[in-house]
């Protein structure tokens, strides 16, 4: 399979299986702490990097070939190997999906591109929205998610309040915590504002555990995890 992984037995989905929307590791990110390695194709502007028809025709014989585990899928997850919202057919996809599949589609995004109507009105269609947001300053957010030159935080922040405020699915926001990187309680303050301005229905903490695009990445620990899940209020949880 060239776009299909999984199903993926998940903490958070249940059993998943993962959709690729671009070719590996073309992405909007360089992140730091990504476990797939260092971003080979920084891009900004969405195209349809992969056909959906081509997608759909490999999701369709996968189903087709494996009825048990199909019966057995809580998710069809747009993930992979870059950006799914680079895609610029990603919203068309999730609605082909659903004709074939009453399986719920989440999308699991950086958020980097919600600042374009388009790509925020394409994500109506997902039943579930992880976007993430790791940073609320421009120097944080530049020395953990290296982003393309092109996408400033600011923007990346107003386009989850304005994704928010549409959607009507279930949203969940992801942070990554670096030790030494984004772990400083004044920054996790300053993040606690942005947060409660998104206004998500979770908050999902998450610290590097495996290989990382970079050497020396390196978890917070257990005492700070909590101290900052504490922060940022009820909505926090550890995953």
């Amino acid at each position: 399979m060239k776009y299909i992984y999984g199903p993926v037995p998940s903490r958070r989905l249940g059993l998943s299986l993962g959709l690729t929307l671009t070719p590996y590791k073309t992405c909007t990110f360089d992140c730091i702490y990504c476990q797939l390695g260092k971003t080979t194709v920084s891009a900004i502007q969405p195209q349809e990097y992969i056909p959906i028809k081509e997608i759909l025709d490999e999701l369709k014989s996968w189903l087709a070939n494996n009825p048990e585990q199909t019966r057995q899928l809580n998710y069809i997850t747009f993930s992979g190997s870059g950006e799914p919202t680079l895609n610029v057919k990603f919203g068309e996809l999730i609605s082909e999906i659903k004709k074939i599949m009453p399986v719920p589609v989440p999308v699991i995004s950086n958020a980097s591109l919600l600042d374009k109507p388009e790509v925020r009105q394409a994500l109506l269609g997902a039943d579930l929205i992880v976007p993430s947001l790791d940073a609320a300053s421009p120097e944080v957010f530049r020395k953990i998610d290296r982003p393309h030159e092109g996408i400033k935080v600011e923007d990346v922040i107003e386009g989850l309040v304005s994704l928010r405020r549409q959607f009507r699915g279930k949203f969940w926001l992801e942070v990554m915590l670096v030790k030494g990187i984004n772990d400083d309680l004044r920054h996790i303050k300053k993040l606690k504002e942005v947060i409660d301005r998104i206004n998500p229905d979770k908050v999902q903490l998450n610290s590097p555990v495996r290989t990382t695009a970079e050497p020396n990445v390196l978890p917070v620990d257990k005492v700070k995890l909590n101290k900052i899940k504490e922060i940022l209020g009820d909505k926090a949880e550890i995953v």
